[in-house]
Formats: C-alpha cells, sequence, structure tokens
C-alpha cells in the first residue's frame, strides 16, 4: 500500500473513532516508510483535516493518534507494528503541605534538605555545583514563579498544549525540580546541584498522568534541545516497545536516563523505564539509611538514594514532604549534574558505573556478590580525578 492511500485510511480511521477510540502508536516498517509518510503527512494536512490529529514521533519513527481497537489498519501492509498508547503514572507516595521540618540542617538563613545532606552534596560543593549541564525533568511542569526555582529555569515545552507555558498543576515537578536544583538566595532550600538548569517537560496532566506517547515526546524534544540528563520519575507495569525504542535511541545519543523504581516494595522487580537496561534505576531509601518499605528492590536497582519524607519546593511558592523513589531519583539526577559539571564528557555507561561503584554499603553483611548501594556525592566526585 502507498503512503498517500494509508494516509486516506488514517484520515477515514480518525473520523470514526468515536468515545470507545484509544490512543495507538504506529510504527512503520523502516525508515524509508516513515520518512516518506511523514512527508506526504504533511502535504495532505490540509485537505484531510483529521490528520492534523496525529503526532510525529520522530525518535520512534513513528505516529501517534487515537483510533478504534477494531482498526482496520492492523490489517494493511504499510504500518509494522500497532501498539496501543498506555498510561503512566508519576511516582509518589504521600504528601501533604507543611512548614519546615526538623531533622534538615540550615546554612545561615538556607535549609538543606536532610537527603541532600545525607548523600554528601554539601560536601563536594566546593568542587562542583552543576553549573550549565542541563537537565529535563518529564514530568507536571514547575512553578515558574518560586522563589527558589527563579535561577534554575531554563526553556521547556507543555507537550498538552504546545502554545501554554508547562506550568505544574500537580506538584509533582516542581517538588522533583527544587531536590535536584534549588537555589534559594535567602531563606529557602538548597537542591543537589544548586546551579543545574531545568527544563520543565510538561507530559503528565493535573492527576500525575501521562501516555506514553506523551513521554516519548518528551524524551524526543529533550535529545532534540541536546540535554545532558533526562529525570524520569514515573513508571508502568506493562512492557512498551515504543518506550524501549525511545530510551535506546536517546541512550545512543549520550543521554543519562534516570527513572524510579516504583513504590509497591516488590523484591524482584523493577517498573518500566527504569527496568530497561540502558536507565539508571533508582530506589528510595529512609532516613536511617534503609532501603524504604515501599521501595521496589532487587538486582535491577543500580542505586538507592533518599525517598522518605523529602521536603523539597511545591506550588505557589511553598514547600511539601513527599515520600517515593521519584523523590530518590531527583537526588541521583543532581549527582549526575555534579558529575558532569566536573567532567563534561562522561558517558551514560560510565556514569552509572561509577555511581554504582562508589555507592555506600546498605548491608552489614559481608558480601562477596555486588549489591546496590545508597548513592554517595562524595565517593562519585572523588572517582572523576582518577
Amino acid at each position: 500500500m502507498d503512503t498517500a492511500t494509508f494516509l486516506q485510511l488514517l484520515h477515514e480511521e480518525i473520523g470514526l473513532t468515536k468515545q470507545s477510540g484509544k490512543k495507538h502508536i504506529i510504527h512503520f516498517q523502516s525508515t524509508k516508510d516513515y520518512f516518506a509518510c511523514r512527508a506526504e503527512l504533511r502535504r495532505m494536512k490540509s485537505s484531510l483535516t483529521h490528520l492534523s490529529q496525529v503526532r510525529d514521533l520522530s525518535i520512534i519513527h513513528g505516529f501517534s493518534c487515537t483510533l478504534r481497537p477494531d482498526t482496520r489498519l492492523k490489517e494493511t501492509i504499510g504500518a509494522h507494528v500497532i501498539e496501543e498508547d498506555t498510561k503512566v503514572s508519576v511516582h509518589q507516595v504521600v504528601g501533604k503541605k507543611i512548614g519546615i521540618r526538623r531533622g534538615n540542617s540550615f546554612v545561615g538563613p538556607q535549609m538543606i534538605p536532610w537527603g541532600v545532606e545525607q548523600i554528601g552534596a554539601p560536601e563536594v560543593w566546593n568542587k562542583s555545583v552543576g553549573r550549565s549541564v542541563r537537565i529535563g525533568v518529564i514530568d507536571t511542569g514547575i512553578d515558574y514563579n518560586h522563589q527558589d526555582l527563579r535561577n534554575s529555569i531554563a526553556r521547556g515545552v507543555n507537550l498538552l498544549n504546545r502554545s501554554m507555558m508547562p506550568y505544574d498543576d500537580n506538584g509533582h515537578g516542581t517538588h522533583i525540580a527544587g531536590t535536584i536544583a534549588a537555589a534559594s538566595s535567602s531563606t529557602g532550600i538548597l537542591g543537589v546541584a544548586p546551579s543545574a538548569l531545568i527544563h520543565p517537560v510538561k507530559a503528565f496532566d493535573y492527576n500525575g498522568s501521562a501516555y506514553v506517547s506523551d513521554i516519548i515526546a518528551g524524551i524526543d524534544w529533550c535529545v532534540q534541545n541536546d540535554l545532558d540528563v533526562i529525570n524520569m520519575s514515573f513508571g508502568m507495569k506493562t512492557y512498551s516497545r515504543s518506550l524501549e525504542h525511545a530510551v535506546m535511541n536517546a541512550y545512543y545519543k549520550g543521554k543519562v536516563i534516570v527513572a524510579s523504581s516504583g513504590n509497591d516494595g516488590k523484591r524482584k522487580t523493577v517498573d518500566y523505564p527504569a527496568r530497561f537496561p540502558q536507565v539508571v534505576s533508582v530506589g528510595a531509601t529512609t532516613r536511617l539509611g534503609k532501603i524504604a518499605p515501599f521501595s521496589n528492590r532487587g538486582k535491577q536497582i543500580d542505586i538507592y538514594a533518599p525517598g522518605e519524607r523529602i521536603y523539597s519546593s511545591w506550588l505557589h511558592g511553598k514547600y511539601n514532604e513527599l515520600s517515593g523513589t521519584s523523590m530518590a531519583t531527583a537526588h541521583v539526577s543532581g549527582v549526575i549534574a555534579l558529575m558532569l559539571s566536573m567532567k563534561p564528557n562522561l558517558g551514560p555507561l560510565q556514569i552509572k558505573g561509577i555511581l554504582r561503584r562508589c555507592a555506600s554499603s546498605l548491608s552489614k553483611r559481608e558480601s562477596t556478590r555486588w549489591r546496590p548501594g545508597q548513592l554517595n556525592a562524595r565517593r562519585a566526585l572523588g572517582a572523576l580525578k582518577t
């Protein structure tokens, strides 16, 4: 089937899609087929109006759109694979708006949350503060007006509405951004890498929910804009070929991808995308340096980091205490920013190796086999000298 005929059929299928429609991702048999179809799509959009609903996912050489579950497109030769576009949720356990909690330390009027302190970030700020490292936070957006984030925010994108700024209407993204790079100049908090730049990529709605296609579009944006690190504090149980393809392509472009393992307390499995080998998979620890009861764990974890009752920035200039592997992931992204600021040419595999090798042990038992430990900023930066 030629591309024009395929797009004509796609236009008709989208037109027939009613309330029963579901989002799907379309893969092509070859790169050549994709580029031919993309060129034809741009030409035909003006005459076939339903085609304007098709989203181009260039990083996986595919499209996404809403189709009927029994779409006839699955019978065509032009499309290699049609995969249902599944839902993804942010990894968050609990939260409540609070004032400053005990257990956090201070540097003058500025507060250092306990997790930032525990991983040893303040000990290395004389060597690196993450200057000029660019981190894409694929999440719910960011509070642009928060006093602790104003100097840390760079250009972002709202994938749910391209005409709008990526303002946070949930709070999760703002909380993650604060742990990574809050840079209070007065009485607020300091993140792990206070001079790093956060590029907010709003892919999640106010409920903290997104589709895989939104995530892929976010990864694509991060790669197109040559960001250094991609923070993904979310996950899902089911495998997605499309998401794996996007992660692999970003990895081979040299992007360091960090993802949360999930909050189900499972002992032998983690969520996607953390389960992909190209990703730094993160579990959560408590203030006592133990694996958090809610954290997924096991051999698929690369590193653990603080994730219990983490104090960070929140909407409307406020602060919030949240728990989850999401919060742990933010600490890891911050340390990677510290590393890249010192040694910009580090690759994703090198960074993962250093983090794993330099982790603090979580077990008192002697063991000959490797076990994932807790994030240690001092050791990780010390390893860069050698």
